[in-house]
């Protein structure tokens, strides 16, 4: 990809700052730190503000103040990750909802590299009456429902915490993580929504209650009606779901052969099928999954050749389904807030 012809981030919002990947235009499975998207509640943390120590307190045997330093001594695990933020592609319910108005670029995929956080916890010693780990960060600024400053916080449940694959991240791609995706450290939590995987980690704290954060409580949940909290759930898991890179929405091909290509991912099992309908959904063709086999956690790149000889207007639509058998809706799961879009990806094409 040359200087001339690189894509740029797509901007949603100056304060805070967030932007989207050109996501239609990556060909890497791995993304570079520069196309990666940014999600922010609040202004980025000053520079000289982000410690280069990790603390572990709460109710356990052994306080811990860990320095940068002795994580990159410890054991590091790499994992392949997908992170989309939860309300990617809101732009798309229908109706509309309140919210940065993502596309589908809200999501990235990388190598990151760190210590698993029961490794940490272990050598704390976590209390027999603990609940729920909370992972604080350092940005922090003033949310419209309420009269002070909070801090990004989120919580895991106990047992969610302590998987072998959700890790303290030191790095990302072999590199340490971009300042303005979290260093030095990086909460990742494979296959949940990327609310749960906090930024600029400075404190885990140990609690023997169910947490009650405005970014646990009020934000990232599943609001089912407008006018009542009726239902209410919170978000976690990621759906299944698809985006198609290219062709780009509303274009115009000539007749001849052209490539259907994009990326599948899910939160549950691995993607495994990938269909395309050219008419709408009357009939489905399966596409190619290129990237087999690949990390357990990464997105899926899929192609499909289309040989198509009569012009006139298509709708083209891709559905994903993976090993656990669920599969995207024509008709997505509409919520207040827009979070977890995931019906079938759909482009309009006309052949001349």
């Amino acid at each position: 990809m040359t200087q001339r012809n690189r894509p740029y981030l797509i901007t949603r919002n100056l304060a805070p700052e967030n932007q989207e990947s050109p996501i239609h235009f990556l060909k890497p499975v791995v993304i570079p730190p520069r196309f990666l998207y940014r999600r922010n509640h609040f202004p980025y943390p000053e520079k000289e503000l982000p410690s280069s120590e990790l603390f572990i307190n709460g109710l356990v045997n052994r306080p811990l103040r860990i320095p940068y330093h002795y994580l990159l001594q410890m054991d590091p695990v790499d994992l392949d990750v997908t992170l989309e933020c939860a309300g990617n592609k809101r732009a798309h319910f229908e109706p509309k909802v309140f919210g940065e108005q993502w596309e589908s670029g809200a999501i990235s995929r990388g190598v990151w590299t760190g210590v698993p956080l029961r490794t940490l916890l272990d050598y704390a010693g976590v209390s027999q009456n603990a609940v729920e780990i909370v992972f604080t960060g350092t940005d922090h600024g003033k949310r419209e429902d309420m009269d002070k400053e909070v801090f990004f916080q989120r919580s895991l449940p106990l047992k969610k915490a302590l998987h072998p694959d959700i890790i303290i991240a030191f790095q990302y791609n072999g590199n340490p993580i971009p300042y303005k995706h979290g260093w030095p450290f990086r909460l990742i939590v494979p296959n949940w929504y990327a609310m749960a995987s906090v930024k600029w980690l400075q404190t885990i704290t140990v609690i023997d209650h169910n947490f009650q954060g405005p970014f646990q409580t009020t934000d990232y949940v599943y609001y089912p009606h407008k006018e009542n909290d009726n239902g209410k759930r919170p978000v976690t898991t990621l759906h299944v779901n698809s985006t198609i890179q290219q062709p780009l929405d509303y274009t115009q091909l000539d007749t001849g052969t052209h490539t259907i290509s994009g990326i599948a991912w899910t939160g549950e099992g691995t993607i495994n099928e990938v269909s395309i309908s050219l008419d709408e959904g009357k009939s489905w063709h399966t596409a190619k999954l290129k990237n087999k086999p690949s990390g357990k956690y990464s997105w899926k790149v899929w192609s499909y050749t289309w040989h198509v000889q009569e012009t006139g207007e298509y709708t083209i639509l891709a559905k994903a389904k993976d090993s656990k058998g669920r599969t995207q809706p024509l008709v997505p799961f509409w919520n207040r807030k827009g979070y977890g879009y995931n019906a079938v990806s759909t482009i309009h094409v006309k052949i001349v």
